[in-house]
């Protein structure tokens, strides 16, 4: 099953990649080890989980606004996710993604935790607004 929904852009570009869904704010700012990409924030749900190159769906950011350096260091070591889809983007993520050329929607016409599970197949096209996702095993 293939599904396309709206979303507003934030941070322009296209990518592409599994899904990894997180229902907790993810804190950047000493919360992400830069040079792979993984989760390292205490009993964090995605604790030791890398996001490189997958779309990673979760609700905002959180802490201060180093956090934003942090996303753009992830862009630059080439361990950023693929593309990023929020609830609501703050500024944390949006100013960092913009910065370091991440593609980044939110507000979706359909509540992304509804339609995408870990492991589907999204497409997050941030130049025209449209996220595209086929179901894990539909390709």
């Amino acid at each position: 099953m293939v599904k396309t929904v709206k979303a507003r852009v934030i941070s322009k570009g296209v990518g592409e990649g599994e899904a990894l869904v997180c229902k907790q704010p993810i804190g950047f700012n000493f919360g992400v080890e830069v040079d792979t990409g993984t989760i390292n924030e205490y009993h964090h749900e995605l604790e030791g989980i890398s996001f490189k190159d997958k779309v990673l769906i979760f609700p905002h950011g959180k802490g201060s606004t180093g956090g934003s350096y942090v996303v753009y260091q992830v862009a630059k070591a080439a361990t950023a996710p693929a593309a990023i889809i929020n609830l609501n983007t703050e500024t944390i993520i949006a100013v960092g993604a913009i910065m370091g050329g991440i593609p980044v929607v939110d507000h979706m016409e359909e509540n992304p935790y509804d339609i995408i599970q870990n492991g589907d197949y999204v497409k997050v096209d941030a130049i025209e607004g449209i996220v595209t996702i086929t179901k894990k095993g539909a390709q």
